[in-house]
């Protein structure tokens, strides 16, 4: 695994890279620290994973990555960060950012990155906490959402599933039994090709929320 590190803080930037190769399958390529190295960087190495915080002097994490992604949209943005705002992270998963994790939780960094690797969105616990409370509710939400295929029933399933609610209280708030409810989360996690109500939370945030 091939990873370039865009922080402006040198000792953070040292101790990720010694963090990181302790594992003998990952390689930190190159280190820059500020995001208008993003791009360039990009282009010279195509790492498997760009990790990069958000707040740097001159251009953001957040305005690096969506440049790195309008040129490589496939490329696996992760953003490392002590900031968890929800503006941040809204406009991280707009963007389609392969995972957002808080510096505090050094342990994480590297199970997270292989994550990546294996093709998951990685957010967090901190991140998703936020999730229920950066949940969108406006009616214009829904047409982005049925757009995409799903019936209006399950999109409401998928908005309340972000809020936070339990099967029982979406049964509730739906007029419903339970069992439609089980078997509607399952069938939208088959549709949407996800594995957990967690991943179901930041599809919905990221595409009602988004522009």
């Amino acid at each position: 695994m091939r990873i370039v590190i865009i922080d402006d803080d040198p000792l953070v930037s040292q101790a990720l890279r010694t963090i990181l190769q302790t594992d003998p399958d990952v390689h930190v390529e190159a280190i820059g620290n500020d995001g208008i190295d993003a791009l360039p960087m990009y282009l010279k190495y195509q790492p498997d994973i760009l990790l990069m915080d958000i707040r740097m002097k001159n251009v953001t994490g957040l305005t690096a990555g969506e440049n790195v992604l309008r040129e490589y949209p496939n490329a696996r943005v992760f953003f490392l960060t002590t900031f968890a705002d929800d503006d941040y992270i809204i406009k991280a998963l707009r963007m389609g950012a392969k995972g957002y994790l808080l510096k505090q939780d050094f342990t994480s960094i590297l199970p997270s990155l292989k994550s990546v690797m294996a093709g998951q969105s990685v957010f967090g616990k901190d991140i998703i906490a936020r999730i229920p409370i950066m949940s969108p509710e406006k009616p214009a939400d829904h047409v982005k959402m049925s757009s995409l295929g799903l019936t209006q029933k399950e999109i409401s399933i998928l908005s309340l599933v972000a809020d936070g609610c339990s099967n029982r209280e979406i049964a509730d708030q739906l007029f419903i039994s339970e069992g439609t409810v089980r078997n509607s989360i399952s069938v939208l996690l088959e549709k949407l090709n996800l594995k957990s109500r967690t991943q179901m939370a930041i599809f919905y945030l990221k595409n009602a929320a988004g522009s």
